[in-house]
């Protein structure tokens, strides 16, 4: 058993603290888990997913309302959540003496491993189990999916530790953690998406048939999709530390139209493999992205019919 610093104890309380805060600012009455699994007994109804098992089409719902449900079953142990966090280099933005530094704005790195804690908080204290998964500076780092409160320090001390910097594979991060998925679960993936190929929504789509709900949680700060520059400006490649110089006048209408692109892309893909999606800006408060977050799952389970109004989660977007 490891002997964990000072300051290492010192973040682990502090990440605690700022969960246990989000997660109270986030709930409004609603204490049950807003994750839900299935294996035994029926639970609830959800949109059919291509690649889904054919033999739990309720058909005669479809016969009523003309639209394709797969029927969920309630586990008969506790929900596995698995977290798939972004540990590389561009979620190191923006650094405080970047120019992307505007009014102290939350690095992405920050911000999502405050979410993270904060989801594993939610997780946790309604009674459902929690891992994490990462890959930072080549290491890939594992905590298994459990309950109860000493694990949660667990997941929060590997939080505490992990640094963004270098690339990541977010491909062989997803298999990994499908994999350690044992049993029907949720995944959660925190990332930019930078990353992203066809290959990534390959495996997402992979991961979702074998029965898990997968939700893509993007975080971006304001500054990378407004472009809020218009003079000569040096650019660090947070990845690669590749310097370039670039008239941000003349490329700003071009950069901001990529990155438009790019966002709907993740939107569509997520939306068309019936994933949850969610972009979470940095310059909004955690509580309030994660209760909107939350509220939409919520609204997506109670729009379903029938026994789906219980509780469960459907495909969400916007902000």
């Amino acid at each position: 058993m490891s002997v964990l610093s000072s300051s290492v104890v010192g973040a682990i309380d502090d990440l605690e603290l700022a969960a246990r805060l989000v997660v109270e600012g986030a709930r409004s009455g609603q204490h049950r888990s807003p994750f839900h699994g299935f294996t035994d007994t029926f639970s609830q109804h959800r949109p059919y997913r291509p690649g889904d098992d054919l033999k739990y089409l309720d058909w005669k719902l479809l016969a009523r309302t003309d639209r394709l449900y797969s029927r969920q079953f309630s586990e008969t142990t506790n929900l596995s959540v698995m977290l798939v966090l972004d540990a590389s280099g561009s979620m190191d933005f923006p650094r405080r003496e970047g120019a992307g530094d505007r009014g102290g704005a939350m690095a992405k790195f920050h911000y999502a491993v405050t979410m993270a804690a904060a989801l594993a908080y939610l997780i946790v204290t309604t009674g459902d189990a929690v891992g994490l998964i990462t890959e930072s500076a080549g290491r890939l780092a594992y905590v298994p999916s459990r309950g109860g409160r000493p694990h949660l320090r667990a997941i929060l001390a590997e939080l505490a530790r992990l640094e963004a910097r270098g690339a990541w594979s977010l491909d062989r991060t997803l298999v990994r953690g499908a994999d350690l998925l044992k049993r029907r679960g949720v995944m959660l993936v925190l990332s930019d998406f930078y990353d992203a190929t066809d290959v990534t929504f390959r495996e997402l789509r992979r991961t979702s048939r074998r029965g898990h709900d997968v939700a893509l949680l993007q975080v971006l700060s304001r500054d990378e999709i407004a472009f809020p520059y218009n003079s000569d400006i040096e650019l660090d490649d947070l990845e690669t530390g590749e310097r370039r110089h670039l008239d941000a006048g003349a490329a700003a209408d071009g950069y901001r139209s990529a990155v438009a692109g790019f966002l709907d892309k993740c939107r569509r893909h997520a939306h068309r493999d019936g994933h949850d999606y969610a972009l979470w800006l940095t310059d909004a408060a955690p509580a309030r992205a994660l209760r909107s977050y939350l509220l939409r799952r919520a609204a997506a389970a109670a729009a379903m019919p029938g026994p789906a109004r219980r509780a469960g989660a459907g495909s969400t977007s916007g902000r």
